[in-house]
């Protein structure tokens, strides 16, 4: 008998997809990613990196200022601006997932864009980004992990695509008159 996989919760489901995302990111200081969900369903994603047409940090390497890197637009800022992109997809009322906790900058945005609740994977520098958020009136909520969950994740990624074959198809020539 197989076992069936493990059902991921929404939170479980939307963060391993922001992991995912982050994995596009072209500024190896912080590999970020995010994912913007209206409804349970994603209107948009953003990883760090550059602008479009622009020439990422792994490829000329990072421009800073005070110590950070301002080559790239941050993930959670680039989802917003994906959701305009694609023709002003609303972005109030919905929930951002993010790898990383946002910075003060990218708190602004959610605020402003009307994001309503937030998932952080992991609290990254500056904690008083969640205290900004709450105080906005955010729902803010620090991801916890699902063991089962991080376990069917690396079954997934791990096993062969499964496959699926047309039983075989036997196949009777007959002799057709002296051709």
């Amino acid at each position: 008998m197989i076992s069936a996989p493990h059902r991921p919760s929404w939170d479980d489901y939307f963060m391993a997809i922001a992991m995912l995302v982050a994995t596009r990111s072209t500024c190896d200081r912080l590999h970020a990613g995010s994912v913007l969900v209206k409804d349970k369903r994603i209107i948009s994603t953003g990883y760090n990196g550059s602008p479009p047409g622009l020439p990422h940090c792994d490829d000329e390497g990072h421009l800073l200022e005070e110590g950070h890197c301002v080559r790239t637009v941050h993930g959670e800022h680039n989802a917003i601006l994906q959701a305009a992109a694609q023709g002003g997809t609303s972005t109030r009322g919905s929930t951002m997932y993010a790898k990383y906790s946002p910075c003060i900058h990218c708190c602004k945005y959610l605020v402003a864009a009307g994001i309503v609740r937030v998932v952080i994977g992991r609290i990254y520098r500056n904690t008083q980004a969640v205290d900004y958020l709450k105080s906005a009136g955010l729902q803010v909520d620090l991801y916890r992990e699902n063991p089962a969950w991080k376990q069917e994740l690396a079954r997934l990624f791990t096993e062969e695509i499964p496959t699926k074959s047309a039983p075989p198809v036997e196949f009777t020539v007959t002799p057709s008159g002296g051709r």
